[in-house]
């Protein structure tokens, strides 16, 4: 399971190295990750292969007649490019999906349970400070899921 919050630094090649903590759950033995965009959010979702694989399997059976189908399938799947932890245990993000997520040298990822969020780390800071207002705000209107949650 992947948690926590770590603030990295990209390479001049636009590779992340990943924290050693991860590499193994990851695919330090060869198998690969996925990088695709978030279609919500500027920023990037990174799956172990075995996670990606039941989400595009549900995405691609979507109905390409219906344009949010349509626009999810060209945006999670278009994007999505398999990688592998070189030796060295990073990850090459190509230049467009840096440019998707509007990254600097600075980014952040974020465990998200089975999948990272690779954000750009001033966005991520700044949309930090959002989200916790927005949960302070008590006109912010919970979901009745998250009314209901026992944590």
């Amino acid at each position: 399971m992947f948690l926590g919050v770590n603030t990295l630094s990209l390479d001049t090649k636009g590779r992340l190295a990943i924290p050693v903590k991860y590499r193994k759950e990851l695919g330090a033995d060869g198998s690969s990750l996925v990088v695709t965009v978030n279609p919500r959010d500027r920023c990037l979702w990174l799956y172990p292969e075995r996670e990606w694989l039941p989400v595009v399997q549900k995405v691609s059976r979507l109905s390409s007649f219906k344009p949010e189908h349509k626009n999810l399938q060209r945006l999670l799947i278009g994007y999505a490019e398999e990688v592998q932890l070189d030796g060295q245990g990073r990850i090459l993000l190509s230049k467009s999906l840096r440019d998707y997520a509007g990254m600097s040298k600075q980014v952040a990822l974020v465990g998200q349970g089975f999948k990272f969020e690779i954000w750009d780390a001033d966005a991520w800071f700044k949309g930090q400070e959002e989200w916790l207002e927005a949960f302070r705000n008590p006109e912010s209107g919970l979901s009745e899921e998250l009314a209901n949650l026992a944590l």
